[in-house]
């Protein structure tokens, strides 16, 4: 039996299916090493007592917010595009027992909500890092499980669904996901923080104390595999047509364009943030992600000179933002609040008058949208400040009243390897640093008293 040939036509839409398919499937590969390198990160800024609880809660954070996203966080993304509802009988397609959420040959929703789900896995990593060494294991399961399948998702569906109401009622554009998955991470964590209280010894008397992390390097390292991680990252927000790229928004673009915002980014950052910090190591390094940040909500559309300008001023703020920070008190051990939220929230007002008149394109059933402005790019990222900031206080704050948020003094003085990891993270017998020796002189001082650092027993 002779076979029907397969029309020139019939096979460039085949081949165009693999290319859209290989695209996001390789920007998932990428993102991944977005977890590795906060695995990293947060074991070397963890002390030498803690190093495999901070690891072990990052796996779980992956683990975790991936099984959530399926069952529930895709649907919410699919279903609260207009506010405050308004969608919901559109997301039909995206429940879990859906024939487009099972293997499905002719879809590519398996790889788009893989590629979203790792975006929301990122967020639950962002928290990770500023609660290191004193939140109990469960009790950050169940704030990350609403942060990445909850609430990063609905200011995802607000802020960067193409028919997302931002855009179609406000103009918004934030092509690289600064408020949906940044700033609303960091303020989430900053409600947390608010509720869990300080690392015992962080702050005695009303002043800061430095806590060094116990292996900067790797620290250092981690972050060197997150900036890898930003690339497939930021080919996520793109969405790749046979015909050319454009942003979520339907802007046309490049991924030339990506490429020179990023690296300007990375470059702009960290020299902002040696020359603010002068020299800190951590801080010159985080300085690159507060760069790439600081240009994301219009890194489609900036001069690499002037995103490399923007970056420098983000890396430049976020030492000040941090030590705004500890005259409150508050104990952000990676500065997660200070390089994701404060960076988030200044990009984004940069944009919104660097940008101002940029026209966005008609969407079919909603008109033509405003064009960006001030007004709607800052009123945006109050509304996605908000959304994370309320939640995440307003959880954490009952998880603190049943006692269920922030581990016993005493295993905190002890470290969290030995009550919660069935390992040891040096058995060599390395020497544990002077770090540990500090919490014995702070525990044995007389005029330091750990009850006063409000820990749950």
């Amino acid at each position: 039996m002779k076979e029907t040939p397969v029309s020139p036509d019939e096979t460039l839409a085949s081949m165009e299916g693999v290319i859209t398919d290989l695209f996001y499937w390789v920007s998932i590969a990428l993102m991944i090493s977005i977890h590795a390198g906060f695995l990293a990160y947060e074991m070397g800024a963890s002390r030498s007592k803690n190093v495999l609880a901070a690891a072990m809660k990052n796996l779980l954070t992956f683990a975790v917010v991936t099984a959530t996203f399926f069952f529930f966080g895709w649907w919410f993304y699919n279903a609260f595009f207009q506010f405050p509802v308004g969608a919901i009988d559109a997301a039909t397609a995206a429940l879990p027992w859906s024939d487009d959420m099972g293997p499905n040959l002719t879809s590519v929703t398996g790889i788009f909500w893989g590629a979203f789900a790792l975006f929301a896995a990122t967020t639950g990593s962002i928290l990770s890092g500023a609660v290191l060494e004193r939140i109990r294991t469960s009790a950050f399961l169940v704030l990350t499980t609403v942060l990445g399948s909850v609430v990063w998702i609905i200011a995802a569906a607000w802020a960067w669904h193409p028919n997302g109401w931002l855009l179609t009622e406000w103009g918004w554009h934030d092509f690289g996901a600064a408020a949906c998955v940044h700033l609303v991470a960091g303020a989430f964590t900053l409600g947390v923080l608010m509720n869990l209280g300080p690392r015992i010894g962080r702050f005695v008397g009303g002043q800061a104390i430095t806590i060094r992390p116990h292996n900067l390097p790797l620290t250092m390292l981690g972050l060197m595999l997150i900036f890898i991680g930003f690339f497939g990252f930021l080919m996520g927000c793109v969405v790749y047509t046979n015909t050319g790229y454009l942003s979520i928004f339907g802007n046309p673009t490049t991924l030339s364009a990506i490429a020179f915002s990023t690296l300007m980014g990375l470059a702009g950052g960290i020299i902002g943030a040696y020359v603010s910090s002068k020299g800190e190591p951590f801080w010159t390094i985080s300085g690159g992600l507060a760069g790439v940040i600081s240009v994301a909500p219009g890194m489609d559309l900036y001069h690499p000179a002037l995103a490399f300008i923007i970056a420098a001023v983000g890396g430049m703020l976020i030492p000040h933002f941090g030590r705004m920070l500890e005259k409150f008190e508050i104990d952000d051990v990676v500065g997660a609040v200070a390089v994701h939220g404060g960076c988030a929230f200044y990009g984004l007002v940069v944009s919104g008058f660097v940008l101002w008149g940029y026209p966005n394109v008609p969407i079919d059933g909603f008109g033509t949208p405003p064009e960006v402005n001030p007004l709607g790019q800052i009123g945006g990222a109050i509304v996605i400040a908000v959304l994370g900031f309320v939640p995440g206080y307003l959880l954490s704050l009952g998880l603190k009243k049943m006692n269920m948020l922030r581990i016993p003094a005493e295993v905190e003085l002890a470290g969290l390897d030995l009550s919660e990891v069935p390992a040891t993270p040096y058995p060599e017998g390395i020497p544990i640093t002077t770090l540990k020796e500090q919490d014995a002189v702070l525990a044995s001082d007389d005029s330091f008293d750990p009850t006063d650092q409000e820990v749950t027993v």
